[in-house]
């Protein structure tokens, strides 16, 4: 396994403090050219969130304390996406802090019009901002303790992203195209993993590679508004609907 560079761990501490996004270190998330360096860890950013839409929000979506429910120990999701529908399993033992939050955000309806922002070719898929810049502000902060990996990022491995430390992940997660392995040892802990329709996780637009990496301050200030105007390729998760406990199904194996 590949050791963890100086400067990768530089450029995700920086992401973490995004509003020194003006020195002169490449953002976090930057594209390495190919054969020369390893791809950057998914790493999630702060920005202070413009005024959103009229529309009144459910307390939950703006109140991330209202949403603490222990998750079950196995359940699973189903996604509704722009290109078909895809389902995750979640094993709560393997990561009890990611599950637990992953369950609530589900079961408030936050996974509606979500940008599957930042698909990279053979690395990964992440989303999680939400498309509401008053949601997308109240949750960005919400940290999660960290959780040990227990299982490895291996194709189809649902994991949050997170900046430079363990406890810096809040809602944005990614699904891996291949095996990541090498995101273990910095402490991205899976929680979940694609059982049905990987198919349709790899056939997200791609086409923007990294460019939209650099966004994420945009985003959590314009939402969906900036993304549709400046990336209208980009695929949505239209809804995730939890479809009961599987403690008494198939067991998952990482």
């Amino acid at each position: 396994m590949k050791r963890v560079s100086t400067s990768l761990v530089l450029s995700l501490s920086l992401m973490f403090v995004a509003c020194e996004a003006e020195k002169s270190t490449p953002p976090a998330g930057t594209a390495a050219p190919a054969k020369t360096a390893a791809a950057k860890a998914p790493a999630t950013t702060t920005a202070t969130a413009a005024a959103g839409p009229s529309k009144p929000l459910a307390a939950e979506l703006t109140d991330p304390s209202l949403s603490t429910d222990k998750a079950p120990e196995k359940f699973r999701v189903t996604f509704t996406t722009t290109k078909g529908d895809f389902v995750v399993e979640v094993v709560r033992e393997w990561a009890p802090h990611g599950a637990d939050r992953f369950y609530n955000l589900v079961k408030i309806g936050y996974f509606e019009d979500i940008a599957l922002f930042r698909a990279v070719k053979n690395f990964m898929v992440q989303f999680g901002i939400h498309g509401d810049p008053r949601v997308a502000s109240k949750w960005q902060k919400a940290n999660l303790a960290a959780d040990e990996p227990k299982q490895s990022n291996t194709r189809g491995m649902l994991t949050y992203a997170r900046a430079g430390r363990p406890d810096t992940r809040s809602t944005q997660m990614f699904i891996n195209f291949k095996d990541n392995s090498s995101l273990d040892k910095q402490g991205f802990a899976p929680f979940g993993k694609v059982v049905e329709g990987m198919e349709v996780v790899d056939s997200f637009h791609q086409g923007y590679g990294e460019a939209t990496t650099r966004e994420q301050g945009n985003i959590v200030r314009k939402g969906n508004v900036f993304l549709r105007e400046k990336y209208p390729k980009l695929d949505y998760i239209k809804t995730a609907k939890l479809v009961g406990d599987t403690a008494d199904g198939d067991t998952v194996k990482a």
